[in-house]
């Protein structure tokens, strides 16, 4: 994963892979210890997709690096392995030459964002884009009427996921990441994601949980995604709507190219 070329051709310093790499374990908070006070109504999330209450209980450690907990501090809930192939799809996208800029949706405090324009910082980039998409509200209520696949998890009635725009704003910033080269798309996605001012993407990472959100992000940044350019999808194999909602899409649309598992939970592919 380590040794990929800046875009001036050089490769990467130890003290920019050194960066790299604290700036992981600073959005995944690594680094500090999360208070047991403060995991009171945070949750695990089970095979089925199913959320269960931590209540306060001693952080697992091992659950922690996986991220399947809500942590307390950290500014992402993903976990190791799924913030290493940000970074391993982003430089990929960097050394061949993929157009377009990155996007996520469904950012929660905003750490693989972050992450993301840590990322282009590293490799002096200047002429690529975070895109940063959420309702800075929470999850909309899920629709079975209209989506039967869709998640009977009421995902809309979990405060911990309703983070201001403010408040991701101010993350990047303490970070020293809140530049030109981020921007906010507030809404839910079927309002902001057909209009979205981006012309060609280079990663898209979908972090939605829904069918209908996985679904409306999928149909609306899929066709600006370029050849070569990475679908991470966060809630594949966690979240058995998001499976539906994928692998609906995908033999809707006739896309064959393999997908990958992420330990942990979450999936991607490369597309032709």
């Amino acid at each position: 994963m380590f040794g990929f070329r800046s875009r001036r051709g050089r490769a990467l310093s130890p003290a920019a892979n050194l960066y790299l790499e604290l700036l992981k374990n600073s959005v995944g908070n690594r680094i500090y210890d999360d208070d047991l006070d403060l995991m009171r109504g945070s949750f695990t999330r089970d095979a089925t997709g199913k959320l269960a209450s931590t209540q306060g209980a001693p952080v697992d450690g091992a659950l922690k690096l996986l991220g399947l907990i809500w942590p307390s501090r950290a500014h992402t809930m993903i976990g190791v392995p799924r913030l290493d192939n940000i970074r391993a799809c982003a430089e990929a996208a960097i050394r061949d030459g993929v157009a377009g800029d990155f996007i996520e949706t469904g950012v929660w405090r905003g750490g693989a964002c972050i992450f993301m324009r840590g990322i282009l910082k590293a490799h002096g980039i200047e002429d690529r884009v975070v895109w940063v998409a959420d309702s800075f509200e929470g999850l909309p209520p899920g629709d079975p009427a209209k989506y039967p696949k869709e998640s009977p998890t009421e995902f809309h009635q979990y405060a911990d996921l309703a983070v201001s725009l403010a408040q991701v704003q101010q993350n990047f910033a303490r970070y020293g990441l809140l530049d030109g080269q981020v921007k906010f798309l507030k809404g839910w996605f079927r309002d902001t994601l057909p209009t979205a001012p981006m012309k060609k993407l280079a990663l898209m990472r979908l972090d939605g949980d829904l069918y209908e959100s996985t679904m409306d992000a999928l149909v609306s940044l899929y066709p600006k995604l370029s050849s070569g350019g990475f679908a991470i999808i966060d809630d594949y194999n966690l979240v058995p709507s998001c499976n539906e909602a994928v692998d609906d899409f995908r033999r809707e649309r006739g896309i064959r190219e393999p997908i990958s598992l992420i330990e942990g939970g979450g999936s991607f592919w490369r597309k032709a």
